[in-house]
């Protein structure tokens, strides 16, 4: 880009102003307030107060300490206006989200001030743009550029491309592209910007392949930065997409190779790694990149505890919030407690998802609402209703459509359907709109308590009245509720009436209905639906095994066994876990791994003993199963 040169006395002529350059350069970098006023005050004891180059300082200074209002009088005490004051103002208001004066000031530039745009003035209105979702003005400016010719300019057309990403058209991905198919020069910044409108709309359905452009990017020359890595990992498939994360490791590979971000200060890299590791759920290795950072901050800790939490491994992340603080010295902030209470949740350890909360209140971050939402749901899940409610009470005034669904689905999982649905009643009341998770608890609330009536009323009044589209996940609330009321023939009924093919969890919903009431027919097609759409899960056939099993056809159990063992499906077994001296320990059925497996089991016996000696309805229990897993 080039600019017209400055009026006035050159910082070479006059040392005082090189001095007062150098200050304010220094109070840019460091946003200080106190730096910017000092500079101030000497441009007018100096009588540079009018220089043009030391007021377009003042008034960037300004705004980076978030004072646009004294920017503005920078401005207004200078006269003739250039372009350079303008630019500076309208980019101190876009900065400071003051819109409407960025625009007002450029409508100003020709009628009142008589300053022509330049390629500054429509990099910043594109800013503007982009942060308005305004595509109007965004193509006004894609306009301008084009009848004035400046398409050669990579960084303006860079800001185009930032501007046609974040408005999100139908067509957002086509005009991104578009921009950068027209580019005569390309810099490393827009095929990054490329990559990453790839990432905000790979949902759309375009067709593409990430991969194309960064071979493309690196046939032509420009070699993949930090940037660029971190906005690919992102897009790395899990292993949930039928695909392995091969593509993931291909770039792990190169960052090695070329040392982009690792041993260095770039820890975002590390933590895309450990990001793209853990949600391929190879934990390994996403520990390995975490324990070869030279450096580690609070996002790095962060970004491990919760690829262990995501993962199943609740202890382990509990262990590395602990050793975070002891061993780095690093202290917890909001998004680490949010990241580390859920494995409080899996592991039921009420007495540390309750110290943490402690800590919060200490350091006074607990008013954060997703910290908030976070200690209902781990209440709620380690037993203690009454503490999630004082969280939900604490403060009525900051609630959102999260924290009202937290509190529903709380009292719905402990079985109290009524205060259930009396906060969804009061919900609507205060004009929150419920989201899909809001219905899904509090029909889940009817489905426990036994409310079939309530439960259909809502159901009813929230498709038919409110307008709200049936999903998968509510349809099976409601076969969950007519099956385990009997109404099971309602509930096929249901099924086949439902917008969409019933999915899994509609099917798994009828099963479970159908072996509560001992419908062997209906158990059959549900059964049948399931195998066809999850042909691969275990739970689905030792369902059947159970069924067999309690008919006494030990044949049919033993085929079915020998089906599993074949196709090499497992179903993991479940697991118990208590917390003694702040130590957990972790059971499985049949588990002699514990050091103190003899002991616990001698204990149990004498248990067992002691209760059938006090209650002698129990002589004729059978004991086999129980003590014979036990050894």
């Amino acid at each position: 880009m080039v600019r017209p040169s400055h009026v006035g006395v050159s910082p070479a002529q006059n040392p005082h102003l090189l001095h007062l350059l150098q200050a304010l350069n220094l109070s840019i970098t460091t946003k200080s307030l106190l730096l910017t006023q000092q500079a101030h005050a000497q441009t007018y004891r100096l009588g540079l107060a009018h220089h043009s180059i030391l007021a377009t300082k003042l008034i960037s200074a300004y705004s980076l300490c978030k004072l646009p209002s004294h920017s503005l009088l920078i401005f207004n005490s200078n006269n003739p206006k250039n372009a350079f004051l303008c630019n500076a103002l309208i980019n101190a208001y876009v900065d400071n989200l003051r819109y409407p004066d960025a625009l007002t000031l450029f409508s100003q530039m020709g009628t009142q001030y008589h300053v022509s745009p330049d390629d500054y003035t429509m990099s910043a209105l594109l800013k503007l743009a982009g942060e308005l979702r305004d595509l109007v003005i965004g193509k006004s400016v894609h306009s301008w550029i084009a009848k004035t010719g400046f398409v050669s300019d990579s960084i303006l057309m860079n800001s185009l491309m930032s501007m046609y990403r974040k408005c999100g058209s139908g067509s957002g991905f086509e005009d991104v592209r578009k921009v950068f198919d027209e580019m005569p020069q390309r810099t490393s910044s827009s095929w990054n910007l490329l990559i990453s409108a790839y990432g905000v709309y790979r949902g759309s359905g375009f067709s593409g392949d990430v991969r194309e452009i960064v071979e493309r990017m690196r046939i032509e020359g420009v070699g993949l930065d930090g940037y660029t890595v971190s906005t690919l990992l992102p897009l790395c498939p899990a292993p949930s997409d039928g695909r392995r994360c091969d593509f993931g490791r291909e770039i792990h590979c190169y960052v090695l190779r070329r040392n982009v971000g690792l041993g260095t200060a770039d820890v975002h890299v590390c933590c895309c790694l450990i990001d793209m590791y853990s949600r391929a759920k190879n934990v390994v290795a996403a520990w390995n990149v975490f324990d070869g950072m030279s450096s580690r901050n609070i996002v790095a800790w962060t970004c491990m505890i919760t690829g262990c939490v995501h993962n199943g491994l609740s202890e382990k992340a509990l262990m590395l919030f602990r050793k975070m603080q002891v061993v780095d010295g690093i202290e917890p902030n909001a998004v680490s407690l949010i990241s580390v209470l859920p494995a409080c949740s899996s592991l039921c350890s009420f007495m540390e998802g309750k110290q943490i909360h402690a800590f919060a209140i200490r350091k006074e971050i607990s008013y954060a609402l997703s910290l908030r939402n976070t200690l209902i749901d781990m209440y709620a899940k380690c037993g203690s209703l009454d503490c999630a409610r004082k969280v939900f009470d604490e403060d009525q005034h900051v609630r959102d459509s999260i924290t009202w669904s937290l509190m529903i689905a709380a009292y719905g999982l402990h079985g109290d359907g009524d205060e259930a649905i009396y906060l969804f009643d009061n919900m609507l009341k205060l004009g929150i709109e419920p989201d899909n998770i809001t219905i899904v608890g509090v029909l889940s609330a009817c489905c426990r308590s036994g409310f079939l009536r309530e439960g259909i009323n809502i159901y009813k009044f929230l498709v038919m009245d409110f307008g709200i589209s049936p999903t998968p996940e509510i349809c099976s609330c409601v076969v969950d509720m007519l099956g385990r009321s009997g109404q099971l023939d309602r509930a096929l009924e249901f099924i086949n009436s439902m917008p969409f093919d019933p999915g899994a969890n509609v099917w798994g919903a009828l099963l479970d209905a159908s072996i509560i009431h001992d419908n062997s027919e209906m158990w059959d097609l549900a059964h049948k639906f399931l195998t066809h759409l999850e042909p691969e899960n275990p739970s689905n056939y030792i369902s059947l095994s159970n069924v067999l099993a309690s008919s006494g056809k030990w044949d049919a159990v033993i085929d079915i066994r020998s089906t599993m063992k074949d196709r090499g499906m497992n179903k993991l077994p479940g697991c118990s876990w208590i917390s003694i001296n702040s130590e957990m320990h972790s059971f499985y059925v049949a588990d002699k791994n514990h050091p103190f497996s003899p002991l616990i089991y001698e204990v149990l016996d004498n248990l067992f003993l002691t209760i059938k000696e006090s209650f002698p309805c129990f002589d004729n229990f059978d004991e086999g199963p129980l003590l014979g897993s036990c050894g």
